[in-house]
């Protein structure tokens, strides 16, 4: 997930004119309330901000790209978006840079307007980060709690994500349509949780969170939707879906706002620990390389700690080993070979401890696969 440098919005790279769709430029317009003015059937529209935004502003946008001037006409309105003083402006030029789906969080905090806490922008980041990691995982598998495993994948994805400060909110562009199973997943997975707190504060039962999983709801969801409304009077995702790849299936032309607010607080908080504790131990054999050792006695059990290289969607897990077992990861550590090893992943510290180790033994590799390995091991190092 990456934010911009904050340099000069003339500074930053504007979109080629020629590979913008007119179509998506008014699409884009019209979402951001701008008006179109001449009749439905003209081969040019003239476009003009909302309100008195920036009075001096209008653009001229054809009604397709198939004008011989439509490139020349289609510069002059990105240039003019770059000079508008519509607050719009900006958002609808990142559209145009960035396709893809928009999503946008706002939260209404207490006191004057215009005044904030100073951890507000770090926490309305930490609660969008988190929401986007747990539709990210849920679009890939279902669990009640997902702990560390998929942090991967969810982080290759949050790679490909633009995010925009803008004033109270915050502004994300997700890839579409090759991000949508995350996008899609977090709203379809936001609507439940929404419905199964209602439900919970009518009727006093906690089981819609429990069927809400299969939706998509997750711990990690729920606590981003925590870290998002505590400390607010209000909070608020909506979500637009981008002008170039359509609406996805199954939503039709409905407006996505979904909103949360302190009197969830309570239910949200029974909903995290509840997850957390319906979550199963998993049962897994993993293949990885030893890359930490540790024991207070020299002939008695000790930890070791194994980057994974297949088996389990987690990226590190320690086990506790006995003499004989330790002594073996010992030699396999300095000999550079994998392990294989069978255990259950336990939810207890986000499952990256492996309870019951049974098996532990080198598993030989065919020398490319080996050096492929060791290779994925090396960067991996890098990047901690």
């Amino acid at each position: 997930m990456t934010l911009p440098d904050g340099s000069p919005e003339g500074a930053r790279a504007l979109p080629d004119p020629a590979a913008v769709d007119p179509v998506v430029l008014a699409t884009l317009l019209a979402r951001h309330g701008w008006v179109r003015r001449g009749g439905p059937s003209a081969r040019y529209g003239r476009w003009t901000p909302p309100g008195d935004t920036d009075p001096g502003t209008s653009l001229l946008v054809p009604a397709g790209d198939g004008f011989d001037d439509a490139v020349d006409l289609l510069a002059d309105a990105v240039t003019a978006l770059s000079r508008s003083r519509s607050p719009s402006a900006r958002s609808i030029l990142l559209a145009l840079a960035v396709p893809g789906d928009e999503l946008r969080w706002r939260r209404e905090l207490p006191g004057p307007a215009g005044a904030a806490p100073w951890d507000g922008a770090e926490r309305l980041q930490r609660a969008a980060r988190a929401m986007l990691v747990a539709g990210a995982k849920a679009g890939r598998t279902r669990a009640a709690y997902f702990g560390a495993r998929l942090d991967a994948w969810a982080g290759d994805f949050l790679d490909r994500v633009l995010v925009v400060e803008n004033g109270a909110g915050l502004t994300a562009y997700a890839p579409a349509p090759e991000g949508r199973a995350a996008v899609t997943t977090l709203v379809r997975a936001l609507e439940a949780l929404r419905d199964a707190v209602d439900y919970r504060r009518v009727s006093g039962g906690p089981e819609a969170f429990e069927n809400a999983v299969q939706a998509g709801v997750s711990r990690e969801l729920v606590q981003s939707v925590e870290e998002l409304v505590r400390g607010a009077t209000a909070a608020q995702l909506t979500v637009s879906w981008s002008a170039a790849a359509g609406t996805p299936g199954g939503f039709g032309d409905r407006r996505i706002a979904l909103e949360f607010s302190p009197g969830d607080l309570p239910a949200l908080e029974e909903a995290a620990e509840l997850l957390e504790r319906i979550e199963p131990a998993v049962a897994v054999t993993v293949v990885g390389i030893v890359v930490r050792l540790k024991r207070s006695d020299p002939a008695g059990p000790g930890t070791v700690r194994l980057r994974v290289l297949g088996g389990a969607e987690v990226t590190e897990v320690r086990i506790r080993l006995g003499d004989a077992a330790y002594r073996l990861a010992a030699e396999a550590h300095l000999a550079g070979t994998p392990v294989r090893v069978s255990g259950r992943l336990e939810r207890r510290g986000g499952f990256r401890r492996l309870a019951h180790p049974r098996g532990l033994e080198p598993c030989g590799l065919e020398e490319a696969e080996r050096e492929r390995l060791l290779k994925t091991l090396g960067e991996g190092r890098q990047g901690t």
